[in-house]
């Protein structure tokens, strides 16, 4: 594994966790092979080939990190690319790469043989935070009603602490379960979790606000922060009943900010909102919370699968088929 591969990677100003080594090690950990390339000093791809049921694939997550703009050394990746994924025995590629969703930056795809995927590949409308910004400036910037339950949570006395350690992912796991019945969501499991936790190291921090009634804690809202480069992650969530009365989320949301300028840390990705236009969508809900505290609204093109293998691509459409379905995708 390529030591110098974050310092590179990060002098992308696009650049996130995605294509870090940290993230890699998460997928090394799980089982998946994780394959490096560079093509020269600033343009690189982290692959991970994954055995899935519905077939052997590479998946690129925020990548390949390359000029877009320069269209023969992009022609040169993906080309490398294919080899590789042909070397390895994949069925097709998918990447959903740091690239706004314009129609440009769609064409780009479409003319490398690229074609939209049923699914979707992490985080593709997202809300980003200036962090930059100083403390009036960020709270100004939120909406009225946001604002509003941050100070309340501070009338309250709502309380927020965090915490690195293996026994607070183990109890996140345990509320996040619990959290993902009640609102109808897939979580990951324990062993990616810890997988993250190993990673990250103290770039994995679970953050939980409280109350305390008779000297006794009552946890609200909990969230799981992955740190890599200029970039912060709020990847993870989950909640107890209380978090329907109380304004715990707003409080924590509120001290991940400040801590995260603390750090020096410049952007925040609320992580995942619903699409425009699409007031059922099953992430409705959480969208106008998160995009309560301001900050910009991104949306990246969708995911894309490059077909190596058309026969053995075809089991992979109609499993997805079916999945998006049920999941109400």
């Amino acid at each position: 594994m390529n030591k110098d591969w974050n310092k590179k990677l990060f002098s992308h100003e696009e650049a996130n966790f995605l294509q870090s080594l940290e993230w890699a090690k998460v997928n090394e950990i799980i089982g998946h092979k994780v394959i490096f390339q560079e093509f020269d000093d600033k343009n690189l791809c982290m692959m991970i080939i994954k055995n899935a049921k519905r077939g052997r694939y590479m998946e690129i997550p925020g990548g390949p990190i390359i000029d877009w703009k320069n269209t023969k050394k992009v022609e040169k990746v993906f080309a490398k690319i294919r080899e590789i994924a042909k070397a390895e025995h994949c069925a097709f590629i998918r990447l959903r790469p740091q690239l706004d969703n314009t129609e440009k930056n769609r064409e780009i795809l479409k003319n490398l043989g690229a074609k939209p995927a049923i699914m979707h590949l992490h985080a593709e409308h997202t809300v980003i935070l200036n962090l930059e910004k100083t403390e009036d400036e960020l709270l100004a910037d939120m909406r009225r009603q946001t604002r509003y339950d941050v100070r309340r949570s501070s009338r309250l006395n709502i309380k927020v602490k965090s915490d690195t350690s293996e026994e607070t992912f183990k109890k996140f796991h345990s509320v996040q379960a619990k959290t993902a019945e009640r609102q109808h969501f897939v979580p990951p499991d324990l062993k990616t979790l810890l997988a993250e936790h190993e990673a990250f190291g103290k770039n994995a921090i679970i953050y939980t606000a409280y109350t305390e009634e008779d000297g006794k804690e009552q946890d609200i809202a909990y969230g799981l922060i992955l740190i890599a480069g200029d970039e912060a992650e709020y990847f993870e969530a989950a909640s107890t009943d209380l978090n329907h009365k109380l304004p715990g989320a707003h409080a924590m949301q509120w001290q991940i900010m400040k801590d995260l300028k603390a750090a020096k840390i410049k952007r925040y990705n609320l992580w995942g909102i619903a699409p425009p236009n699409q007031p059922n969508h099953r992430y409705a809900k959480v969208t106008t919370f998160k995009t309560g505290f301001g900050g910009e609204v991104v949306e990246f093109v969708h995911a894309h699968d490059i077909v190596v293998n058309k026969i053995q691509y075809l089991p992979n459409l109609i499993v997805e088929k079916v999945r998006k379905k049920k999941r109400h995708l």
